[in-house]
């Protein structure tokens, strides 16, 4: 029996969502300023001796039993494991932190932390631009789901970035501009309320599939937001949380003008009452329509939000320095 253990981190995307879809950086680099956070989603992959009733068994939201790679309903286990071939026992097990499909980057996290055990349980030693890139590939070029690859890389590299995505398919790290100092400041200032409600991001980004001149220039505004953002941080002002704050419901607004599903009634009505109350600034997270959303705020503001939003659920989330990684080996 060889077991081995990911760890993977999710992710809280600030800036430039939507640049990274293929349908925009085929046309025009995009970038997106994200950072991994301290809750993890985790794969447990155990290859089994030849003595086993089926050849594959997955556990996820239902457990699955079958010899046929083919027949797994588990869309990312299955093309993982045609793409690695994979063709003896082996079982999957995975569980999180927080909900799928909750905006916060779970499949992705997944396709990641299985690319992972997978190519070490196959002595591959993929270095962690191969992990994110095939993860991506995975499910964006072989499952044709439509979203951006950003998820990708920041569940593999772990921390504050700025990734570029270039037509080439290369992905670019810009450097690193956090500071412990900065950190501190950026942790805490978030509040993010559990909103209720799951979506399915694919189905949001269905409109992003084929940009029309309108779309690709909000999506052009969007993205200058990363790099504004980029430089309120060098500076390091005094109005540093602010200053993010208010860019992010700029962007927020945006998004929202670019793509209509991406929002509702009840998180704009949410919005407008936490800027009332004194946040600096707030966005739902992920594609939208659900999910998680993210306010910006000091801590006096923080108690009133809370106090305000008291029905709904709220975590606390740090700036997770590092990637996926593997936590446990038994060979």
């Amino acid at each position: 029996m060889k077991l081995f253990i990911s760890k993977t981190p999710l992710r809280i995307s600030l800036f430039g969502g939507g640049t990274d879809l293929k349908s925009y950086y085929k046309k025009e680099n995009g970038a997106v300023m994200s950072f991994s956070i301290n809750k993890f989603l985790y794969v447990i992959l155990k290859k089994n001796e030849r003595l086993v009733d089926f050849k594959y068994r997955i556990n996820w939201s239902k457990t699955e039993f079958t010899n046929n790679i083919n027949s797994i309903e588990h869309p990312i286990v299955r093309e993982t494991f045609k793409l690695f071939k994979i063709d003896f026992p082996i079982e999957v097990s995975t569980f999180s932190d927080i909900p799928a499909n909750t905006g916060l980057g779970s499949s992705s996290a997944f396709a990641v932390g299985l690319v992972h055990c997978v190519s070490k349980l196959l002595n591959l030693n993929y270095s962690k631009s191969r992990i994110a890139s095939t993860a991506a590939k995975i499910e964006i070029d072989i499952l044709k789901r439509n979203i951006g690859k950003q998820d990708h890389y920041a569940s593999t590299y772990g921390g504050f970035n700025i990734f570029k995505f270039e037509k080439s398919e290369k992905v670019i790290i810009l450097e690193k501009i956090l500071n412990r100092s900065i950190i501190n400041k950026i942790n805490n200032s978030f509040l993010i309320f559990f909103l209720n409600k799951k979506r399915d991001a694919s189905k949001i980004l269905g409109n992003q599939k084929k940009l029309n001149n309108k779309n690709f220039v909000k999506l052009g505004e969007i993205k200058k937001r990363v790099f504004i953002a980029r430089n309120i941080i060098k500076k390091n002002e005094k109005n540093l949380i602010s200053n993010l704050g208010n860019l992010l419901s700029e962007s927020w607004d945006l998004k929202r003008e670019n793509n209509k599903n991406v929002s509702y009634k009840f998180v704009d009505l949410m919005n407008e009452e936490g800027i009332k109350l004194g946040a600096f600034g707030g966005k739902l997270l992920g594609a939208g329509g659900g999910g998680y959303f993210l306010f910006m705020a000091n801590k006096d503001v923080k108690k009133k939000l809370i106090n305000k939003f008291q029905k709904l659920p709220n975590i606390k989330v740090k700036i997770h320095q590092s990637g996926t990684k593997i936590i446990y080996i038994n060979v």
